[in-house]
């Protein structure tokens, strides 16, 4: 399903582009978010292949994805799958809440608060070959479902640049071969917290180091401190004249303030991401030549 590519020229005069500005709605996704993209093929990919036991480690998109694809596979095929999602013992209510919702009582996904998530999940598939975890941060297949957002967002006359909320780098490699294979190289340009950025280096940013040491960051999502895709990352950003971005709390709120302000849009703090390193962008100097994009990602 393709999801809204929204025009924002009121977020984007305040924001101080002259540029079309764009936000592409992945929170309106069936699946709850851009992980429905991938999430799904990868279920269907292993499925294929004999998996019928499946396990995930998330913060809240990526485990309601897989939710609602199991949910749905069960739903619509005679032979069922099972998941159980492993999240942190500190998961937002709300999202917890959205996890139940979505498993609506099925006995065959179980959700799981534990203080080591993803160290749960990895372990359950080290000691069995007959579970699979969903681990986007390290599955390249992850990667084929982004096709189809590059897909989407080629359909905007003149993409100069899109900008991603960024955790594991999956979503920003995705769209980078999505956009390689539609001969397109649009600017990309990733944007983490101050106190997970294992892409972008915080030497000159005394706010980030600051908040680092003291405050969480609102955007509870971005969680990937090891960055196994750092170095196609850094790479993607160099080949598309791109640039990884810092945001922290002050500005995330901002961003969520702009957008409601000037779009009456309601944005997560991870949403908010794209917004406020566009802003970032701006103020170091930053021109574009075409179409900008600011991807919502979801919860």
């Amino acid at each position: 399903m393709t999801t809204p590519q929204d025009p924002a020229p009121k977020l984007a005069e305040l924001t101080g582009i002259a540029n079309p500005l764009y936000l592409k709605r992945e929170d309106l996704h069936p699946l709850g978010s851009h992980k429905g993209r991938s999430i799904p093929l990868m279920i269907q990919k292993y499925f294929n292949e004999g998996f019928r036991e499946f396990v995930i480690s998330s913060s809240g998109n990526a485990a309601l994805a897989a939710v609602i694809a199991v949910c749905e596979h069960n739903t619509n095929h005679n032979e069922k799958i099972s998941l159980t999602v492993y999240t942190g013992e500190k998961i937002l209510k709300g999202k917890l809440m959205r996890l139940e919702d979505a498993r609506n009582n099925a006995v065959e996904i179980i959700i799981k608060q534990t203080a080591t998530p993803k160290q749960e999940a990895m372990m359950v598939e080290k000691n069995s070959d007959k579970i699979k975890n969903l681990r986007q941060s390290t599955d390249d297949s992850a990667l084929i479902g982004y096709e189809s957002l590059a897909q989407e967002l080629a359909e905007i006359k003149n993409l100069s640049a899109v900008f991603i909320p960024t955790s594991s780098g999956t979503t920003a490699e995705g769209l980078y071969l999505g956009f390689k294979k539609l001969s397109i190289n649009p600017q990309i340009h990733i944007v983490q917290t101050t106190d997970c950025h294992p892409f972008v280096d915080d030497e000159n940013d005394e706010d980030a180091k600051i908040d680092e040491n003291v405050t969480p960051s609102l955007a509870s999502a971005i969680v990937d401190k090891i960055g196994h895709r750092k170095k196609n990352i850094l790479q993607i950003l160099d080949e598309t004249n791109g640039a990884g971005w810092i945001a922290d709390n002050n500005e995330i709120l901002e961003a969520m303030s702009a957008v409601k302000q000037t779009e009456n849009i309601d944005i997560s703090p991870n949403s908010a991401l794209s917004v406020a390193g566009l802003k970032k962008s701006v103020q170091c100097g930053r021109k574009f030549d075409g179409a900008v994009v600011c991807l919502i990602t979801g919860l």
